[in-house]
């Protein structure tokens, strides 16, 4: 059976079938009803709305020979079924982005002068009208200002500015609307249920957005996502297929800003890029939603946000905990980001700047203002830990040793030391900061990998194989920095030891060294795409003659073709020779 894209299998075949467009259609309709035809039409919007499909809808009910009486074509007729055949010979279109001169304008103007044969009218139209060039508009002008009684022009066009003035003064003009998130949601999911396909609403959401008001294009990604995930649309299987910046990055940034968490936001961005993604198109998608949680804040502002419902109820949320001043001056910081992004030499800089200006918004002022002065602008403190982390004893012995001394006469009598000595200043010693700040640094290292298990309830049972299989893709995503490391993972084969529990036998020191530090973001990786959240790994150094030197390929086709005399006689057949 041949396959159809959904794009084209869901057509709309009548007025009512369009979605999204129900002022436009009900006009037509009525000019049906009524037999009130202008003599052109031009229909302007965006890509994939619609337009091509209300033209023909529309000169299909022009010609129908018994319209229903709410103006739709009754599909039964004669000129209908010649229409819905493709042999319709009243009904012509033309596209002008490929037939854009002045000789097929010439060719389809003497077409207007035959009458119809069958039905009322000769409709006419002209795809992408604004391709035209300048001496096919002209010769279509004089047609179009006198056309015979029994032609109808329907134009369609996605940029109307291009067209002559004079040919619009000549039209009725139609404007179609882009397609609105909700809209495009309720479509999806009624051909999603035709189909047979299981979907989450939030994946849905993330179509519509991504198809950016166009229906055609929202039906196009839907098929797109549909076969990766055969036929089980869910929200995680939709953001590895179309490389989307999962809407959560966004809402965890500005939970961390609120709490001046500097560190974990830079991490979160080292994480993002790591993923492949431009550091600016982060900046675009935090702008638009800040813009998103401070319509969010008022009621009546709340149908101008383009999402799902759970996205709505999530946006309202974080808008409860986002003061009215933050959600302004975050967006001020976002918009200067995105206008010095592209001429900026340094970007991943700019937006960490810019990051941390948005989280320290809500922290308090270290500068005090004197004499009615402003305070200098300038970064607030980010490792206000590392004075609690050192030690009060540490201080207390530096200030005892740095105390001046006092004679017996001083001591006898009472009398203070002279006024004009100094009072020694506390000091920090500064190998034991450093020290504290590396203990610190690896506490919060060590909660950072605590993070990571996001699965711990799942217990999917999983097999070697799969181990295997799983192991191999981790290695084979990693980040490009850690190329080598990931080429030395591949030659170690997992082994499942004590159910979950999983061994890595190694054959140096050194390589055990390496990995231990991202052990615990291995387990992680490999928790979520196991499916089990109890999987624990252990680190052994393998023992003499416990494993086997990794061939290379040359050497896995030879030692192939000793065992296996077909694979033999095939490569010497063929001369297969890997180089």
């Amino acid at each position: 059976m041949e396959y159809i894209v959904s794009a084209r299998k869901y057509r709309p075949m009548t007025f009512d079938s369009v979605v999204g467009q129900e002022a436009l259609t009900t006009t037509l309709k009525n000019a049906v009803k009524s037999g009130k035809l202008a003599h052109a039409y031009l229909f302007c919007g965006p890509r994939g709305v619609g337009k091509t499909t209300c033209a023909r809808i529309f000169a299909k009910a022009i010609n129908c020979s018994n319209p229903t009486a709410d103006g739709e074509a009754c599909g039964e007729c004669e000129s209908c079924q010649a229409f819905n055949n493709g042999r319709s010979y009243n009904i012509f279109e033309l596209d002008a982005a490929s037939n854009n001169g002045v000789d097929q304008m010439k060719t389809l103007m003497e077409q207007t002068r035959i009458p119809p044969q069958i039905g009322k009218y000769k409709v006419f139209i002209i795809d992408e009208v604004h391709m035209l060039s300048a001496a096919a508009f002209n010769s279509f002008l004089k047609t179009l200002e006198e056309p015979p009684s029994y032609v109808i022009f329907i134009l369609a066009t996605t940029e109307k500015h291009k067209i002559l003035p004079t040919i619009i003064s000549r039209c009725q003009i139609f404007d179609f609307d882009r397609m609105t998130v909700p809209n495009i949601i309720a479509h999806l999911k009624q051909v999603a249920e035709k189909e047979g396909i299981t979907y989450e609403e939030e994946a849905l959401g993330i179509i519509a957005e991504k198809a950016d008001g166009g229906m055609r294009d929202a039906l196009s990604i839907f098929d797109q996502v549909a076969s990766y995930s055969q036929g089980n649309i869910t929200l995680e299987k939709v953001i590895e297929d179309l490389n989307v910046l999962e809407s959560d990055n966004h809402f965890r940034i500005i939970d961390l800003a609120l709490e001046n968490k500097v560190s974990d936001i830079m991490l979160l961005l080292n994480d993002i890029i790591n993923k492949g993604f431009d550091p600016g198109h982060l900046i675009n998608g935090l702008a638009a939603h800040v813009r998103n949680v401070m319509m969010a804040k008022d009621a009546a502002t709340l149908p101008l946000l383009e999402v799902s419902q759970q996205q709505k109820e999530k946006f309202q949320q974080q808008a409860q905990k986002c003061p009215t001043k933050f959600l302004y001056a975050a967006l001020r910081l976002l918009n200067n980001c995105e206008i010095n992004y592209r001429q900026s030499s340094s970007k991943r800089l700019l937006t960490e700047l810019t990051l941390i200006e948005v989280a320290q918004l809500t922290q308090e002022d270290e500068d005090v203002p004197g004499s009615g002065r402003r305070p200098a602008r300038r970064l607030k403190t980010l490792f206000k830990k590392l004075a609690a982390a050192v030690s009060p004893k540490s201080v207390s012995q530096v200030t005892e040793a740095k105390k001046p001394e006092t004679n017996d006469k001083q001591a006898t009598t009472g009398q203070l030391p002279p006024q004009n000595v100094p009072t020694p200043k506390k000091k920090i010693n500064l190998k034991e900061s450093l020290i504290s700040l590396k203990n610190l640094n690896k506490k919060e290292e060590t909660k950072e990998e605590e993070k990571l298990l996001i699965n711990q309830d799942e217990q999917n049972k999983f097999t070697q194989d799969d181990l295997e299989k799983a192991w191999y893709a981790m290695c084979s995503r990693m980040p490009r920095q850690m190329t080598a490391t990931a080429m030395r993972l591949k030659n170690i084969v997992p082994k499942i030891a004590d159910y979950p529990n999983i061994e890595l036998v190694i054959d140096n020191q050194l390589l055990i060294d390496e990995i231990t530090p991202i052990k615990g973001r291995i387990q992680a990786t490999m928790a979520k795409d196991l499916h089990n959240g109890s999987i624990n790994f252990t680190l052994r150094l393998a023992e003499i003659g416990e494993t086997k030197i990794a061939l290379t390929k040359k050497e896995q086709l030879e030692d192939m073709k000793k065992s296996y005399s077909p694979i033999k006689k095939l490569s010497d057949a063929l001369q297969l020779e890997i180089i």
